[in-house]
Protein backbone atom coordinates (compact mmCIF):
# COMPACT_ATOMS: atom_id res chain seq x y z
CA UNK A 1 0.00 0.00 0.00
CA UNK A 2 1.15 3.52 -0.76
CA UNK A 3 1.16 6.35 1.79
CA UNK A 4 -2.15 7.24 3.47
CA UNK A 5 -4.20 9.91 1.73
CA UNK A 6 -6.28 12.45 3.59
CA UNK A 7 -8.30 15.27 2.04
CA UNK A 8 -10.90 17.70 3.26
CA UNK A 9 -14.55 16.99 2.47
CA UNK A 10 -14.45 19.89 -0.03
CA UNK A 11 -11.48 18.29 -1.81
CA UNK A 12 -13.26 14.92 -1.99
CA UNK A 13 -16.45 16.56 -3.28
CA UNK A 14 -14.56 18.36 -6.04
CA UNK A 15 -12.71 15.24 -7.22
CA UNK A 16 -15.63 12.75 -7.24
CA UNK A 17 -19.03 12.54 -8.90
CA UNK A 18 -21.98 12.99 -6.53
CA UNK A 19 -22.66 9.22 -6.59
CA UNK A 20 -19.00 8.35 -5.94
CA UNK A 21 -18.91 10.83 -3.06
CA UNK A 22 -22.18 9.52 -1.59
CA UNK A 23 -20.90 5.93 -1.63
CA UNK A 24 -17.19 6.29 -0.83
CA UNK A 25 -17.21 9.20 1.62
CA UNK A 26 -20.69 8.93 3.17
CA UNK A 27 -20.96 5.13 3.26
CA UNK A 28 -24.06 4.83 1.06
CA UNK A 29 -24.94 1.63 -0.78
CA UNK A 30 -26.16 1.51 -4.34
CA UNK A 31 -29.29 -0.47 -5.13
CA UNK A 32 -28.59 -4.12 -6.03
CA UNK A 33 -28.24 -4.89 -9.76
CA UNK A 34 -28.01 -1.16 -10.57
CA UNK A 35 -24.22 -0.75 -10.73
CA UNK A 36 -22.09 -0.45 -13.83
CA UNK A 37 -19.74 -3.31 -12.87
CA UNK A 38 -22.16 -6.04 -11.74
CA UNK A 39 -21.77 -7.86 -15.07
CA UNK A 40 -18.39 -6.41 -16.07
CA UNK A 41 -16.03 -9.02 -17.53
CA UNK A 42 -13.11 -6.65 -18.28
CA UNK A 43 -9.77 -8.26 -17.44
CA UNK A 44 -7.48 -6.15 -15.28
CA UNK A 45 -7.40 -4.59 -11.86
CA UNK A 46 -10.07 -2.62 -9.99
CA UNK A 47 -8.60 0.60 -8.56
CA UNK A 48 -10.03 2.79 -5.80
CA UNK A 49 -11.88 5.68 -7.45
CA UNK A 50 -10.66 8.03 -4.70
CA UNK A 51 -6.92 7.31 -4.58
CA UNK A 52 -6.03 4.86 -7.36
CA UNK A 53 -4.95 2.07 -5.00
CA UNK A 54 -5.19 -1.43 -6.54
CA UNK A 55 -7.99 -3.25 -4.70
CA UNK A 56 -9.17 -6.35 -6.58
CA UNK A 57 -8.06 -8.37 -9.62
CA UNK A 58 -10.63 -9.35 -12.22
CA UNK A 59 -9.52 -12.99 -11.84
CA UNK A 60 -11.12 -13.00 -8.37
CA UNK A 61 -14.45 -11.52 -9.52
CA UNK A 62 -17.41 -13.87 -9.61
CA UNK A 63 -21.18 -13.79 -9.98
CA UNK A 64 -22.50 -13.98 -6.43
CA UNK A 65 -26.06 -13.18 -7.59
CA UNK A 66 -26.14 -10.58 -4.81
CA UNK A 67 -26.56 -7.62 -7.16
CA UNK A 68 -23.13 -6.12 -6.45
CA UNK A 69 -19.74 -6.81 -8.05
CA UNK A 70 -18.26 -9.59 -5.91
CA UNK A 71 -14.71 -10.77 -5.36
CA UNK A 72 -13.36 -13.68 -3.34
CA UNK A 73 -10.20 -11.85 -2.22
CA UNK A 74 -8.51 -8.45 -2.41
CA UNK A 75 -5.43 -8.00 -4.57
CA UNK A 76 -3.39 -7.84 -1.33
CA UNK A 77 -4.51 -8.19 2.28
CA UNK A 78 -3.02 -4.74 2.95
CA UNK A 79 -5.17 -3.10 0.22
CA UNK A 80 -8.41 -3.16 2.22
CA UNK A 81 -9.44 -2.85 5.84
CA UNK A 82 -12.66 -3.69 7.57
CA UNK A 83 -14.69 -2.44 10.49
CA UNK A 84 -18.00 -3.20 12.16
CA UNK A 85 -21.03 -1.51 10.59
CA UNK A 86 -24.09 -1.41 12.87
CA UNK A 87 -26.26 0.76 10.64
CA UNK A 88 -29.67 -0.46 9.50
CA UNK A 89 -30.24 -2.29 12.79
CA UNK A 90 -27.83 -5.15 12.03
CA UNK A 91 -24.14 -5.87 12.37
CA UNK A 92 -22.16 -6.22 9.14
CA UNK A 93 -18.49 -5.95 8.21
CA UNK A 94 -17.74 -2.88 6.13
CA UNK A 95 -14.82 -2.93 3.66
CA UNK A 96 -12.73 0.23 3.22
CA UNK A 97 -9.74 1.20 1.11
CA UNK A 98 -6.72 0.99 3.40
CA UNK A 99 -5.04 3.97 1.71
CA UNK A 100 -7.82 6.61 1.75
CA UNK A 101 -10.53 5.06 3.94
CA UNK A 102 -13.13 5.05 1.14
CA UNK A 103 -16.22 2.94 1.80
CA UNK A 104 -16.15 0.11 -0.75
CA UNK A 105 -18.93 -2.21 0.36
CA UNK A 106 -19.29 -5.14 2.73
CA UNK A 107 -17.74 -8.56 3.22
CA UNK A 108 -19.67 -11.60 4.30
CA UNK A 109 -18.35 -14.86 5.70
CA UNK A 110 -17.51 -18.01 3.82
CA UNK A 111 -19.61 -19.32 1.00
CA UNK A 112 -19.51 -22.66 -0.83
CA UNK A 113 -17.81 -21.82 -4.14
CA UNK A 114 -15.31 -20.40 -4.44
CA UNK A 115 -14.58 -20.93 -0.74
CA UNK A 116 -13.81 -17.96 1.46
CA UNK A 117 -15.29 -14.53 2.14
CA UNK A 118 -17.46 -12.65 -0.34
CA UNK A 119 -16.50 -9.01 -0.92
CA UNK A 120 -19.61 -7.22 -2.27
CA UNK A 121 -18.38 -3.90 -3.65
CA UNK A 122 -20.45 -0.90 -4.74
CA UNK A 123 -19.82 -0.02 -8.42
CA UNK A 124 -19.05 3.68 -7.72
CA UNK A 125 -16.10 2.68 -5.47
CA UNK A 126 -13.68 0.91 -7.86
CA UNK A 127 -12.80 1.52 -11.48
CA UNK A 128 -11.56 -1.31 -13.70
CA UNK A 129 -8.20 -0.61 -15.28
CA UNK A 130 -7.45 -3.11 -18.06
CA UNK A 131 -3.88 -1.89 -18.63
CA UNK A 132 -2.75 -1.93 -15.01
CA UNK A 133 0.28 -4.18 -14.47
CA UNK A 134 -0.96 -7.57 -13.31
CA UNK A 135 0.04 -8.80 -9.84
CA UNK A 136 3.42 -10.51 -9.78
CA UNK A 137 2.99 -14.25 -9.91
CA UNK A 138 4.95 -16.23 -7.31
CA UNK A 139 5.56 -18.93 -9.94
CA UNK A 140 8.03 -18.52 -12.81
CA UNK A 141 6.56 -18.71 -16.29
CA UNK A 142 6.32 -22.17 -17.78
CA UNK A 143 8.99 -23.03 -20.34
CA UNK A 144 7.79 -23.43 -23.90
CA UNK A 145 6.64 -26.94 -24.59
CA UNK A 146 8.59 -29.07 -27.01
CA UNK A 147 6.91 -31.83 -28.96
CA UNK A 148 7.66 -35.32 -27.72
CA UNK A 149 9.17 -37.70 -30.21
CA UNK A 150 6.71 -40.33 -31.25
CA UNK A 151 7.67 -43.95 -31.53
CA UNK A 152 5.53 -46.70 -32.90
CA UNK A 153 4.95 -49.52 -30.47
CA UNK A 154 2.83 -52.27 -31.98
CA UNK A 155 -0.11 -53.40 -29.88
CA UNK A 156 0.12 -56.93 -31.26
CA UNK A 157 3.33 -58.79 -31.77
CA UNK A 158 4.29 -58.84 -35.43
CA UNK A 159 4.85 -62.25 -37.04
Amino acid sequence: MSDKITKSEAEWMSSLTSEQYRVTRQGATERPFSGAYVDCKTAGVYLCVCCGEALFASETKFDSRSGWPSFWQPIAESAVGDEADTSLGMTRTEVRCARCDAHLGHVSPARPAPPGPRYRINSPSPQPEPHYPPPVSPLPPSPPSTPRPTTHTPLVAEA
